[in-house]
């Protein structure tokens, strides 16, 4: 499977780079391939260190403002113009997406794909990995939008939440027929 992940770039503490570690052994030991948005530092770095380590493959997607930061030795890496086209190739080379911590960078391309997801543009599956409690408000959130109306299908249609890496990658290979 080839999963794309969302995530932040920044250095983060061990209680979110653990997690983001674990999952990324899981996909790599699993012989899935990381489609990221192709930065070697912050969780980024930590989370394709872990894939590329355990036998996964790389395939980063950077944007040509952020091309010092690129990794080399990712198995294919492609530059886009802008932050629009790096979601959309993001998506398009991706069987299944999930959603790490991260900060507004995140939080746009979640909603993006969860948008399309509403609208019928798409049936990959969408998990939002929610580490440390890290998205319990946005859960929260979603949770009063189904409820009052503001969403035309149930959330569970739309996004799985997972507490743990294994749950994120189990429900994933499961909604693929992978195992």
């Amino acid at each position: 499977m080839r999963i794309c992940v969302f995530l932040s770039a920044a250095d983060l503490d061990e209680r979110y780079t653990r997690p983001a570690r674990e999952f990324a052994e899981l996909l790599g030991k699993g012989g899935h391939t990381l489609v990221w948005g192709g930065s070697d530092v912050g969780l980024m770095k930590v989370v394709a260190d872990g894939v590329q380590e355990s036998g996964g493959r790389l395939c980063g997607v950077s944007v040509e403002f952020l091309s010092a930061r690129v990794r080399h030795g990712a198995d294919e890496m492609v530059v886009a113009r802008d932050l629009a086209e790096r979601k959309r190739l993001m998506l398009e080379k991706a069987d299944a997406v999930v959603v790490m911590v991260g900060g507004t960078g995140t939080l746009d391309e979640a909603t993006e794909i969860l948008e399309l997801k509403k609208h019928g543009h798409t049936d990959k599956p969408v998990v939002l990995l929610n580490t440390a409690g890290f998205y319990d408000g946005l859960k929260q959130q979603f949770h009063r939008m189904e409820s009052e109306g503001f969403l035309p299908r149930p959330l569970a249609e739309l996004v799985f939440f997972a507490e743990e890496p294994v749950g994120a990658l189990a429900y994933l290979e499961e909604s693929q027929g992978v195992r």
